[in-house]
């Protein structure tokens, strides 16, 4: 769709009506973009927009029910809110699977974005909204500026400027001095669901937050602790979608269907799935309607979906990046690695899980190699390995320690480690090109860079107790095991796990 003189538009509200449907072009904006504020979420990445966004517009569509607009927090920068606000709030998702045409979806559930660092007391202010009542998270593992004990880091400076003022910067911050703000406006009781991967991820949450309410001044913390107790709740949910990060190539094919340019495109596998903690405060979108699953406890998808796809996926971003393969496509594509991850997930994961209703987790396993083999997702290797200091102490490490517990030997979750010490210390694939170290902790994972020595890198990474605890390290056995397969990596050889005794 372009003007007179040829250039091509820009989706908006302007250019919506123009659009037509087909069999690869849907737009429920039509109906969604009328919808007011229902819904607060803090860390708007295209994480959220293809997936938490949808199952909100899906819900809203299927009741009629048009307040359960979205407003979308950035964190640190403000990118979405610039892409989105010439765009009244409109973003496509292109869908994307092997053997079919790609679709676009045109979604107008998000109805407003604050950017966090320079719009914090307008953040504040939606969450003391009564329209409000739910509050949604994705800030990443990282983002919660937890300490070694996994509470609140009361050292980090940003948390602790946070305590000491109004205008918080941190994700536990903003959500804290929101519901101060709530409170002191009588706004009414809300709920705050994590969709971050973390184990028991609301109860995660409502710890931090109980640990920032401790830290303020006693009178002050304690009556806003109790009052939090009184009309918040915290559940926990799972979430799972695959969407990598957008290319122009992306854009290009979205302009094709549409013909508007739209810089807020996000690009996603067909698949979807959200388990959520059936315990709320206040009203909720009828998610349900859209495909969500209710439980009474959530624990069981948690750690299914951490320990075989997320377990699964940065085994193959570190062995993939290691033997030269941009894309978990490529990877799960070479055949030794597909039988590491299929080992990996079969004999050390599934014997460590309950297996949740309804669920084969060994169908489930298979179908998650297949969704990583899909070539319309070009999730790369490196963007997988990032954080991994943050990621593999629930993706690998706990596994770990339960399979042995249960007296088994998993020797390719053990590979799956060895592959991030490997890949921290070549710092480059087999064809020399550099790979990044893109983690919080860099600056300590960063001293074993250029280390040849298996061993000393095993030692010293071992040693960083945030990521592997007390336990592990004092396995003999163990950390030879781990000496040879990063030995064995150094060297551009990997290990077969199904081989070994």
């Amino acid at each position: 769709m372009a003007d007179r003189s040829g250039a091509v538009n820009r989706l908006d509200l302007t250019t919506l009506d123009g659009l037509t449907e087909s069999a690869v072009l849907s737009v429920p904006a039509r109906r969604t973009a009328r919808s007011t504020v229902g819904v607060v979420h803090l860390g708007i990445g295209a994480f959220h927009r293809a997936h938490q966004a949808v199952y909100t517009e899906d819900a809203a569509l299927a009741t009629g029910e048009l307040g359960w607009g979205i407003c979308g927090v950035t964190q640190r920068s403000a990118s979405v809110r610039d892409q989105l606000a010439p765009q009244d709030g409109l973003y496509g998702i292109l869908q994307k699977d092997a053997g079919v045409p790609a679709s676009l979806r045109i979604t107008g559930i998000v109805r407003e974005v604050l950017d966090g660092p320079t719009q914090a007391d307008d953040v504040l202010d939606r969450l003391a909204d009564p329209a409000v009542a739910v509050v949604t998270l994705t800030v990443s593992e990282k983002g919660y500026r937890r300490g070694p004990d996994g509470r609140l880091d009361l050292t980090d400076p940003v948390v602790r400027a946070d305590i000491g003022g109004a205008s918080p910067a941190s994700a536990v911050g903003r959500l804290v001095r929101g519901l101060q703000r709530r409170r002191d406006r009588d706004a009414g009781p809300v709920t705050v669901l994590c969709c971050d991967n973390l184990n028991h991820n609301g109860a995660v949450v409502g710890a931090l937050v109980g640990d920032f309410c401790r830290a303020l001044p006693t009178r002050e913390g304690d009556a806003l602790a109790e009052w939090i107790e009184a009309n918040v709740a915290f559940p926990s949910s799972m979430v799972d979608r695959i969407v990598p990060a957008t290319t122009d190539g992306d854009r290009r094919q979205a302009r094709a269907i549409s013909g508007l340019d739209d810089e807020g495109l996000v690009t996603a596998e067909p698949f979807g799935q959200w388990v959520i903690e059936d315990r709320f405060t206040a009203r909720r979108p009828a998610w349900e309607l859209a495909g969500a699953q209710f439980t009474d406890d959530v624990t069981p998808y948690e750690l299914m979906k951490l320990r075989i796809l997320n377990g699964s996926h940065s085994t193959l971003a570190y062995l993939g990046a290691l033997r030269g393969h941009r894309t978990i496509s490529d990877a799960v594509a070479d055949d030794g690695l597909r039988e590491i991850a299929t080992a990996l997930i079969r004999d050390d994961m599934i014997p460590t899980l309950a297996q949740p209703d309804g669920v084969d987790l060994v169908e489930y396993g298979d179908r998650v190699l297949a969704r990583y083999a899909n070539p319309g997702l070009r999730h790369t290797t490196v963007q997988i390995a990032m954080d991994g200091s943050q990621k593999l102490p629930q993706r690998l490490v706990a596994p770990a320690l339960a399979a042995i517990g249960a007296g088994r030997r998993p020797h390719a979750i053990t590979l799956g480690l060895a592959a991030w010490m490997a890949y921290i210390a070549t710092g480059q694939d087999r064809t020399g090109r550099a790979l990044p170290l893109d983690d919080p902790m860099a600056d300590v994972l960063g001293q074993v860079r250029g280390t040849t020595d298996a061993a000393t890198v095993v030692d010293r990474l071992l040693a960083i107790g945030p990521i592997f605890g007390p336990e592990l390290p004092e396995l003999g056995w163990w950390r030879h095991e781990l000496v040879d397969d990063v030995r064995n990596l150094l060297a551009g050889r990997i290990p077969a796990p199904a081989v070994r005794t």
